[in-house]
């Protein structure tokens, strides 16, 4: 079958790694892009599911600054139980 050229936008940094974790896998970006392709035909849309979780997205700034403040109690031996730390990392 004959090869078209195509043009693709994608995050320098995630294509960087993706890059490195296809090459340890034995395949290119390239031949990434062509299996991704014919599982999309194959299954007739995307071959993996596309949800919504139920719980509020948590923006990376927000995120680092929950840490912190945990890290810092942890330091101080003001430490919190685990399903505290995630309910509070995830409450908006």
């Amino acid at each position: 079958m004959p090869k078209v050229q195509t043009s693709l936008r994608i995050d320098e940094e995630n294509l960087k790694e993706a890059r490195e974790i296809l090459h340890s896998l034995g395949m290119n970006f390239s031949e990434a892009v062509n299996v991704f392709t014919a599982m999309v035909v194959r299954e007739r849309g995307l071959p993996f599911d596309v949800v919504l979780h139920d719980y509020p997205a948590v923006d990376e700034t927000e995120a680092r600054e929950k840490v912190a403040r945990a890290l810092d109690g942890v330091e101080k031996k003001e430490g919190i139980d685990a399903e505290r730390f995630f309910r509070d990392l995830l409450k908006s």
